[in-house]
């Protein structure tokens, strides 16, 4: 495998591309992980070097929401927290357990998703009560971070539609609230992937400039327009997502369905 300037150039470009519709709807490994594995880096590899750009490019969204004001500390310190933990122990079941179960579960979880942004009433950028308890809602964003930590793909948009219905928040905000979890998912699935010796440097480091970039541009662009136009690029999303795993032969949902 070589990385030469052109691919390096290539990979920064998807990374930027990834991270302005992750910094909206999420889902931005859909294209940098087909990407990194098309130019040669075995799925380990890819998936290491994936959450070192995707920290970077998470990370920088954060702090243009929390710049802004639509983070709220206090209340989600312990949830971010959570999802660090989360993450760290899907990253460690991950070099255990074969992860393929959770491919077949996933695109039904998409769709269900899908189903509710489609029938769902009009989300706006007001808060309402949590429709959850604050134990419940730190265990579920337990769950996702182990999720993350394990698999990944869409992570953000699973974020996303807990903090709407369960945490009661605003779009705009549960968006912003979501780069906070995710970051933290990211960043600690990455010290252990780093400390593994899984990243593959070279591709890393163009990635994440890229993504922050990407993400920045995307995050400014959600706050302009409050939230406008993410409710479809989430049911894009999510269908891309679904799409592109049920498309993988090897998927278990295709056995158990008889496809």
């Amino acid at each position: 495998m070589e990385l030469t300037p052109e691919i390096l150039v290539l990979l920064a470009f998807v990374a930027a591309s990834a991270g302005f519709i992750d910094s909206i709807a999420g889902g931005g490994g859909l294209l940098t992980i087909p990407a990194l594995m098309a130019v040669g880096l075995p799925p380990v590899q890819a998936i290491a070097t994936n959450k070192f750009q995707g920290t970077f490019g998470t990370g920088g969204a954060f702090l243009a929401y929390a710049r802004k004001g639509h983070i709220d500390f206090r209340r989600f310190m312990p949830h971010a927290i959570a999802a660090a933990l989360g993450s760290a122990g899907g990253a460690w079941a991950l070099q255990i357990i074969d992860p393929r179960f959770l491919a077949g579960l996933v695109p039904v979880l998409l769709i269900a998703m899908i189903l509710y942004y489609l029938a769902a009433p009009k989300v706006d950028d007001d808060d309402r009560h949590p429709a959850a308890s604050w134990p419940l809602l730190l265990a579920v964003t337990a769950a996702i971070g182990f999720y993350d930590g394990f698999f990944g793909p869409g992570t953000g948009s699973f974020f996303t539609t807990m903090l709407i219905l369960l945490g009661g928040l605003g779009l705009l905000r549960a968006i912003a609230h979501t780069k906070l979890l995710n970051f933290s998912t990211n960043l600690s699935a990455l010290v252990l992937m780093i400390a593994g010796g899984k990243v593959v440097w070279p591709a890393a480091l163009v990635m994440a400039a890229g993504s922050i970039c990407g993400n920045q541009i995307g995050a400014h662009t959600a706050m302009r327009f409050n939230g406008r136009g993410v409710r479809p690029i989430l049911i894009l999303v999510s269908a891309a997502l679904t799409w592109k795993l049920l498309a993988d032969p090897a998927n278990p949902l295709r056995h158990w369905l008889g496809v």
